[in-house]
């Protein structure tokens, strides 16, 4: 298995890069593209950029919590959370762009403020996930990768960062997917020579092979593609229990 250290600076400057192109395609929107149903079930477009501007603002609380220990919870609960999205998805363009464009800012000056030595400092995401700050960044680019694929508005898993791809599949690996035992084993293989062995098969099982291109294997994993393009060697790909 191959594992890949976060690169926290070069994460948060994906994140900036990811960002000015998710508001370049939303901003060729209007209010009633806005208000039309997303990739996500029972979520419209304004749901999932509603979702990415309060995540920017959770993910902020984590960095600060990070940097001066004192415990800042993403969100104060899980119903406050979806309240939040709910009570902003309806809003026009406008107001989506702006609130997009000032929680950017947020958490890009809270990923500025975080010392490095504060980056193996854990803290607590939703549903008690333990996480260290310093792969945050690649939590948030995650994010704002993934939905802007969830928009339906043209952009497809080929078109994610390459250096995200790299990240967020040695992520899905080694942390999401690791031991799930809702996942069989499963032997990734890139098409650029790096491998992992994943899932949480029964022991002594020989593992499903998957090879493909690394964004292909990213868009499978999160659900974002069928796995057409994938190679099982004949094989039917799993089932991929949700993120």
């Amino acid at each position: 298995m191959t594992h890949t250290l976060p690169d926290f600076p070069r994460d948060a400057s994906a994140v900036r890069e990811a960002t000015d192109r998710l508001l370049v395609s939303a901003g060729k929107l209007d209010d009633e593209a806005i208000a039309e149903p997303s990739l996500l079930p029972h979520w419209t477009r304004g749901h999932v950029l509603a979702h990415l501007s309060r995540n920017a603002d959770a993910l902020t609380n984590l960095l600060t919590w990070a940097r001066t220990t004192v415990r800042t919870p993403m969100y104060a609960s899980d119903t406050a959370r979806d309240a939040d999205i709910e009570r902003d998805a309806g809003r026009p363009l406008a107001a989506h762009l702006e609130d997009l464009r000032e929680s950017a800012a947020r958490f890009d000056a809270a990923a500025r403020a975080l010392p490095e030595e504060r980056r193996a400092y854990e803290v607590e995401m939703r549903n008690g996930v333990i996480e260290r700050a310093g792969r945050l960044a690649l939590r948030r680019l995650a994010e704002v990768e993934l939905h802007h694929v969830d928009l339906g508005v043209g952009h497809t898993v080929d078109q994610l960062l390459p250096g995200f791809v790299d990240g967020y599949l040695d992520l899905l690996a080694t942390v999401k997917f690791a031991g799930h035992k809702e996942l069989p084993t499963l032997e990734l293989h890139t098409q650029g020579g790096r491998h992992w062995r994943t899932g949480g098969g029964a022991p002594g099982a020989a593992p499903v092979v998957v090879t493909g291109a690394a964004a292909e294997l990213v868009g499978w994993l999160s659900g974002r593609s069928d796995g057409g393009q994938l190679d099982s060697a004949g094989s039917p790909l799993p089932a991929v229990p949700p993120l």
